[in-house]
């Protein structure tokens, strides 16, 4: 899930007026670059509204089903993991965490709170809480952040495909199993405190300022970048980005940026890793899987001698792939995304919603760009998004949308794989220096 140039947002039968939009491939960003990184929203596919399009074109490849990727998460404990759960939240392959939150600098021991059914997002970098669903008591523990030199409250536009996220900067400890972000600064979206309006250019679509707005209590951005922003914010007021509570456009240095609270932990800081178990191919009630803190750090992270294909990738977590004959700079690997988006013009997809109807299940192959080994293929299967949709289910592996210009690697993806995220600026024995991305599906 990604900000106004990246997100795929979309309505699901909820009654959200989330509209499909585009996620294109913004510039990376990070104390060390000048473009901006991009933050997450909801990412629900709208409900297929029953209307067919026949395939453009003919595929004359041979129909060969992929075979299901069935590596096993690790198992949940103390320490650096963390249960991920799928279920009937509303929005099928959601996946979901409790994110502690606590006074700053209280080592996460005062004025606590934990918040359920935060989106674990890979493609997006920070925490982002709605107001509503943090307890008073704690939020009064929570220290404004303030912009320089002016010294007035922080506040952040977060610009989405589906509308636009407006909220206060705060520092709050993020405890994370036992992982510590201390005084981690966080987007408190829709709060009430912030009287200003949005600034015009902030107001793109619908405001996005509730639970019910955005599908969960709050997103968890862990992807390949520190910040949300980097450099482009320290050096210039960006519209779009970062403002005072009187609504100017503000810089702000990269320790105040809204930050990846893992960047922050004192040990387990280099990565993530997102195991999720298979489920059914004909969809599941629920999935669960770990979230897995640091690369190389511990006897349950590893990815050196693993021989995941690693792949190299820009400040986003973009890599390049080929599909069709078509080369995709902007691919990635997104839990925030409910299905997989790509263009397939071979295959049947409901006119209305964009999701693949195909009459029966079919399998296609994507090829990566990687390191080592230089490229892999990667096999999926699609199958019929009106019939998975009305199952009653939640967990897919095979739901797929048209979407053209990028190949977002949604949640489907995930599912018996261990995907790793290595950080930018950051090093594991296994992948080197962080940006990248690796998984392994056996």
């Amino acid at each position: 899930m990604r900000k106004i140039a990246r997100i795929i947002a979309a309505a699901l039968g909820l009654g959200l007026a989330l509209g499909l939009a585009g996620c294109g491939g913004g510039g990376g960003g990070s104390s060390s670059t000048t473009a901006a990184n991009s933050p997450a929203a909801a990412s629900a596919p709208a409900a297929s509204g029953g209307s067919t399009n026949t395939p453009l074109t003919s595929n004359p490849t041979p129909n060969v089903l992929a075979v299901d990727a069935s590596a096993v998460p690790t198992p949940v404990g103390v320490g650096n993991t963390m249960l991920v759960t799928v279920s009937g939240t509303g929005i099928h392959n959601q996946p979901m965490v409790s994110v502690k939150i606590c006074a700053p600098g209280s080592n996460a021991t005062t004025s606590c709170a934990t918040i359920p059914n935060v989106i674990v997002d890979t493609a997006s970098f920070g925490l982002r809480l709605i107001r509503s669903a943090i307890p008073d008591a704690t939020f009064s523990t929570l220290t404004a952040e303030t912009a320089r030199p002016s010294g007035l409250p922080l506040a952040e536009c977060a610009l989405f495909g589906s509308g636009y996220a407006w909220g206060s900067v705060h520092l709050a400890d993020v405890g994370l199993s036992s992982e510590i972000a201390p005084s981690a600064p966080i987007h408190v979206i829709g709060d009430p405190a912030l009287s200003v309006a949005a600034p015009g250019e902030c107001q793109v679509g619908r405001q996005l300022a509730s639970v019910a707005d955005i599908g969960a209590n709050g997103i968890l951005g862990i992807g390949v970048s520190p910040t949300d922003c980097g450099s482009a914010c320290e050096l210039t007021a960006r519209p779009q980005f970062y403002y005072t509570n009187a609504g100017n456009a503000t810089s702000v240095p990269a320790s105040g940026q809204i930050t990846n609270p893992v960047s922050l932990f004192a040990h387990d800081n280099n990565g993530v890793i997102l195991e999720m178990a298979q489920v059914s191919d004909s969809g599941s009630a629920t999935a669960q899987g770990t979230l897995v803190f640091g690369i190389d750090t511990q006897a349950n992270n590893v990815l050196n001698g693993t021989g995941a294909p690693l792949l190299r990738t820009n400040l986003n977590g973009d890599f390049t792939s080929s599909y069709n004959g078509t080369v995709f700079t902007q691919t990635f690997f997104d839990s925030g995304s409910t299905v997989l988006f790509f263009p397939d013009t071979t295959i049947a997809r409901d006119a209305s919603s964009g999701y693949y109807i195909p009459a029966a299940t079919v399998g296609r192959t994507s090829t990566l760009v990687a390191t080592n080994p230089s490229s892999v293929t990667l096999g999926f299967n699609i199958a019929n998004g009106a019939t998975l949709n009305v199952s009653g289910n939640n967990a897919f592996n095979n739901l797929g949308i048209y979407m053209t210009r990028q190949f977002d690697f949604g949640l489907p993806f995930f599912y018996g794989r261990h995907v790793y995220y290595g950080i930018s600026g950051r090093a594991s024995s296994g992948g080197g220096a962080g940006p990248y991305v690796a998984y392994v599906s056996s």
